[in-house]
């Protein structure tokens, strides 16, 4: 996505890369909501990933673009023992279990949070986010 630079106090916009009728999925994390003490770098950005997919919804919604996010919680990837493993072995193994339902999710799992938001069955839906994480309650 390309954004143009701001000009005289206007906002900026997103260039003619998208087309009425498309749609943007954007990826944010259940640490934009939760926050993360070991991870502040990550959570902040992907707090910014929240503000930027709610605000560029509400600015192409009027030409028919459609803006949302999924926020994913622990999902089980080859990343997982490549980055945690080498920090803290026995972190691999509690991975995900601290969420409601026990586990990590399975890429599989959150795919199809993905298709949806891109296909028309959610047509009516901008600025929003599904939150495929175990269980947790995001936001009340």
């Amino acid at each position: 996505m390309v954004v143009r630079p701001a000009r005289a106090g206007r906002t900026p916009r997103v260039s003619k890369i998208v087309e009425d009728g498309d749609t943007i999925v954007n990826t944010t994390s259940i640490n934009a909501f939760e926050g993360n003490d070991t991870l502040v770098d990550y959570s902040t950005t992907k707090g910014a990933i929240v503000a930027f997919t709610r605000s560029l919804s509400q600015q192409l919604a009027g030409e028919g673009i459609r803006v949302n996010q999924v926020a994913p919680g622990p999902i089980w990837t080859p990343l997982i023992p490549a980055t945690i493993g080498q920090y803290d072995p026995e972190a691999v193994a509690e991975f995900g279990r601290d969420v409601p339902m026990g586990r990590p999710g399975q890429p599989s799992e959150l795919g199809p949070a993905y298709v949806y938001l891109a296909c028309e069955d959610s047509s009516y839906m901008s600025g929003q986010t599904l939150h495929i994480n175990g269980g947790s309650i995001i936001g009340g």
